[in-house]
């Protein structure tokens, strides 16, 4: 599919297909062949050139887990270490992947809590199902679902996480709002995602590749910090966990068919953060 279809004039569902074939294609890349899945985002394309991108998740983290979940991790943070995760606490992660942040956060809530992965698409499904198998994780499950749609009932989770996919929905909003839902009074969400500091290029805007990378469909800071308020969230933070260069660019660029000339322009643009916010008791 070309490269240069424009994100903004498509239908959202066209945008979601288009999203859910590049993450099957990640997820058959990582059970097929054993290597890992084309990352999302400058964070994930610059780990070829830079090794600051990679590390994400510590050893001890990763310890235990099957090499297929760690192989599938396709974020741009570690949002189960930022979410203060407790025991007994219920958790759902928006977009699960190959469900390393399901497992972990699993971990962290005990066998008295319980996590929850929701994602769209199928090879990713029987991908972290495996995973868990494997792992011998028992308080997980894995449910088929958009974000915008979440399978769970209202006032149900006690944390809602996410590691970057919120930009890649076609109705954020509603998005946002359906984790506002299904989040028990005083409950939190905690994700990381891409976030924009400024407008990026005509070119970039355009291009499918660049938002199935998580750039082009990511939120400019004050757009994020209005849509969780308009939603009902309150305690809105947005802490910036790395700020990506031309030189992080320049591999994504390319990639997406674009001139690796736009580097310039996205320099200091986009940035890798830490948002949350809680809904409020009343």
């Amino acid at each position: 599919m070309s490269p240069t279809l424009n994100v903004e004039t498509t239908a959202p569902e066209t945008v979601r297909e288009i999203v859910r074939e590049k993450y099957s294609a990640a997820a058959r890349t990582v059970r097929e062949k054993g290597t890992a899945a084309s990352c999302c985002g400058l964070e994930c394309c610059a780990t070829s050139l830079d090794p600051l991108a990679a590390g994400i998740y510590g050893q001890s983290e990763t310890a235990g887990l099957p090499a297929e979940a760690v192989l599938a991790s396709l974020g741009c943070g570690n949002p189960t270490a930022l979410a203060a995760l407790e025991p007994g606490q219920v958790v759902l992660d928006l977009g699960s992947g190959g469900g390393i942040d399901v497992l972990l956060s699993a971990r962290r809530v005990g066998p008295t809590g319980k996590a929850y992965g929701l994602d769209m698409t199928d090879e990713m499904l029987a991908l972290a199902r495996e995973n868990q198998r494997r792992a011998g994780v028992e308080n997980v499950e894995f449910l088929k679902g958009e974000i915008e749609a979440v399978p769970l009932p209202d006032a149900t989770v006690d944390v809602v996480i996410s590691n970057c996919v919120i930009n890649l929905s076609a109705d954020k909003r509603q998005a946002l709002a359906e984790a506002f839902r299904v989040l028990r009074p005083g409950g939190c969400l905690a994700v990381s995602d891409i976030v924009l500091r400024g407008a990026l290029p005509a070119a970039a805007q355009r291009s499918f590749a660049m938002w199935t990378g998580c750039v082009a469909g990511a939120l400019a800071e004050e757009e994020y910090r209005r849509l969780l308020a308009e939603v009902g969230f309150a305690e809105i933070g947005i802490e910036p966990t790395r700020i990506y260069t031309a030189e992080d660019a320049r591999a994504l660029l390319a990639g997406a068919g674009l001139d690796p000339a736009l580097a310039e322009e996205v320099d200091g643009r986009a940035m890798s953060a830490f948002v949350r916010a809680v809904k409020p008791l009343a």
